[in-house]
C-alpha cells in the first residue's frame, strides 16, 4: 500500500486476522506456566500481557503506523482524516487466571474504529482456535462459517446462563438450567454467540473487554442490554471508566425472558 492510501476493509480484517492468530501463537508459548507454588502468578501475566502489546504495537507500526491504539492520547477533535482517524482496542489476554492456569478459556480481541465508529470485531481463543469476527453491518462468523444466535425455544433444565464472579452476592436467581462461570468476558459472550448459553450476565468490564465482542453479537443477532432495564451504550466509556453496572448479553428480544429469573438482593 502507498503511503498516504487509506487502507479498504478487506486489507484491514486481513491485517487484524493474522495478527491475532499470531498474537495467540506467542501467548501458547506462555500458556499454563503460571507458577505451581502460587494460585494465581501475577509475574507470569504481567509477563505475557507486556509480551503481547508490544507485539501488536509493534506490528500495527510497521504495516500502519499512522493508526492509533486505545490507551494512546486520544485525538483533540471528534473527525480526523488520514490515517489518524483509524483507532484499534485491542485486549491482549482476556481470562488472565485460566491463562496462567492452563484452562483453555481464554481469548485475545481486537476492534477497529473509525472516527470514533466502530469498523469490526475478532474475538480469537488460541488453545481451540476458535475465530469469531463480523464487520458492521454484516455477517458473523465462526471461522469461516456464518453464524446466527438460534431461537433455543425457551429456557429449560437444560438451559445455561453465563455468569461473572460473585454473582450469587448481587442476584438470587430462579433460573431452572444451570449457571456457570467460565472465567472470561469475551468466552462468554462467544458461547452465546454459538447458542451454547441463552445469556451470559457481565459485571465490573471495560470498553476494551467489550468493543470487539459487542460487534460479533450484534452481527449475530444479540444484544447488550442492562439489567435494570436501561439502554446500554458502549461509546460513553471509551475514556476508560469502568462500567459498574450489570450487564447482560442475550439474544435480541429474550432479554425480559432472562431478567424474570433474577432478582436483586437489595431489592428484597
Amino acid at each position: 500500500m502507498a503511503q498516504g492510501e487509506i487502507p479498504g476493509v478487506d486489507e484491514l480484517l486481513g491485517f487484524a486476522g493474522e495478527t491475532v492468530r499470531e498474537a495467540g501463537r506467542e501467548a501458547l508459548a506462555l500458556y499454563g506456566k503460571g507458577s505451581r507454588e502460587v494460585k494465581f502468578d501475577e509475574e507470569l501475566v504481567t509477563e505475557a500481557e507486556l509480551k503481547l502489546t508490544n507485539f501488536f504495537k509493534e506490528r500495527l507500526g510497521k504495516v500502519f503506523p499512522g493508526h492509533g491504539v486505545l490507551g494512546d492520547p486520544l485525538p483533540d477533535e471528534d473527525y480526523v482524516h488520514g490515517e489518524k482517524r483509524y483507532l484499534w482496542i485491542y485486549d491482549p489476554l482476556d481470562g488472565v487466571a485460566n491463562f496462567q492456569a492452563g484452562i483453555p478459556i481464554w481469548g485475545i480481541s481486537l476492534a477497529l474504529l473509525e472516527n470514533f465508529w466502530p469498523v469490526f470485531g475478532l474475538s480469537y481463543m488460541p488453545v481451540t482456535d476458535d475465530l469469531f469476527h463480523a464487520v458492521v453491518g454484516g455477517k458473523a462468523f465462526w471461522n469461516e462459517k456464518p453464524i446466527v444466535i438460534q431461537d433455543t425455544g425457551g429456557i429449560s433444565n437444560e438451559s445455561v446462563l453465563l455468569t461473572y464472579s460473585r454473582f450469587h452476592n448481587h442476584y438470587h436467581s430462579t433460573f431452572p438450567g444451570k449457571i456457570r462461570n467460565l472465567g472470561s468476558t469475551s468466552a462468554h459472550i462467544s458461547y452465546v454467540i454459538r447458542g451454547r448459553a441463552e445469556a451470559a450476565l457481565l459485571a465490573n468490564v471495560s470498553y476494551r473487554d467489550l468493543a470487539a465482542a459487542q460487534i460479533i453479537l450484534m452481527a449475530a443477532g444479540g444484544k447488550i442490554h442492562r439489567l435494570d432495564g436501561r439502554e446500554f451504550h458502549l461509546s460513553e466509556y471509551i475514556g476508560g471508566e469502568r462500567i459498574t453496572d450489570q450487564l447482560i448479553a442475550a439474544p435480541e428480544g429474550s432479554f425480559e425472558s432472562i431478567r424474570m429469573y433474577l432478582q436483586r438482593v437489595d431489592e428484597e
